[in-house]
Parts: structure tokens; sequence; C-alpha cells
């Protein structure tokens, strides 16, 4: 099962920013679709975003459009997660994972977060 490690969550105000970085445990990703999920207390994990291999294609779910750019650099074998205009409700742990493709598109996706795996990011005043 591959693994990944996450970082860069914190508390943060609302309207504020915060940059996630996950990296693989001990593997390359440059041939992987990485995807991002959370999971708030008392909530179903959600997908958040998707990025393909290439970083050509992104993709994003309505709640975060606009507000969450995914980007990945392969040299450094590290995929992030940039997140402008903080809300409440983005409180959650975050955690990455690979994800499907489909002819060179990443494939969103709802996953629970592995053991011991994850960031918390917490939006309050």
């Amino acid at each position: 099962q591959l693994r990944f490690v996450e970082s860069g969550g914190g508390l943060a105000q609302p309207g504020g920013s915060l940059r996630l970085s996950c990296v693989p445990s001990d593997f390359s990703l440059a041939s992987w679709a990485i995807g991002w999920f959370r999971q708030a207390p008392g909530k179903w994990p959600e997908g958040v975003s998707c990025i393909s291999s290439s970083g050509t294609h992104t993709n994003y779910a309505e709640s975060v459009k606009g507000r969450f750019t995914v980007s990945r650099d392969n040299d450094k074998n590290t995929v992030y997660l940039q997140m402008n205009s903080l809300k409440p409700e983005d409180t959650a742990l975050y955690y990455c994972g690979s994800v499907q493709s489909f002819q060179g598109q990443c494939v969103m996706a709802h996953r629970r977060p592995p053991p011991g795996q994850g960031t918390q990011v917490t939006v309050s005043s």
C-alpha cells in the first residue's frame, strides 16, 4: 500500500492561507495521479482535489473551487495544496493518496484517512 506524509497544516484565521505538502514515504510519485482528501469530525470523507501525473489536469470539489490550487513538482517528489480564503468549514484532517487516471485525467475520489496519516487544518478566529 502506498503511503504518504502530509505537512503544512495548522491554525489559520478565516480568510487566511495555508499550503499543504504531500510526499510519498519511499517511492517516486512521478507516474501517479494524486488526490487530496479531507474528513471533518462527524462528516463523511470528501475528495478535495486531484492532479494528473503530468500536472496538466486538475480537478476540484465545488466547495473549494477558486480558493484551492493543487500543483506538483516531480523533481522534488512533492504535491502541494495551496489553500486561500479559508473558511471555518474547511476545518478537517487533510490527507493525500494516489487516485485513478482516465485518458490522462485524474479521477476524484472519496477515501477514509489511512491510520496515522494526515495533517490537521483548523480555521478559526
